[in-house]
């Protein structure tokens, strides 16, 4: 279980498993992560100001544009092993 697909897989399960519920930084971040790992640079139109969350998870997402989807698969599983471990900041 070595090539980064597995890890991301495993990765996403063991994230519903982390003891205690990360804070809202570090959850726009998986989700960032997430988003650009499975689909690419952001698309679509950005939601408007009457939608606050929607508004800043587009913004996560689109702050990695043009990081390559293996690279943020990487950086997502090195995200949630912190979160497991405890290290994350």
């Amino acid at each position: 279980m070595t090539d980064i697909n597995s890890q991301f897989e495993q990765a996403q399960q063991d994230v519903k498993q982390l003891p205690e519920r990360p804070g809202n930084l570090t959850l726009l971040r998986l989700y960032a992560l997430f988003k650009q790992a499975s689909e690419g640079d952001v698309y679509g139109d950005k939601p408007g100001f009457t939608d606050i969350v929607g508004k800043y998870k587009y913004d996560a997402w689109a702050a990695l544009k043009g990081t390559a989807q293996d690279a943020a698969k990487q950086q997502y599983v090195e995200l949630v092993e912190s979160l497991k471990s405890g290290t994350a900041a």
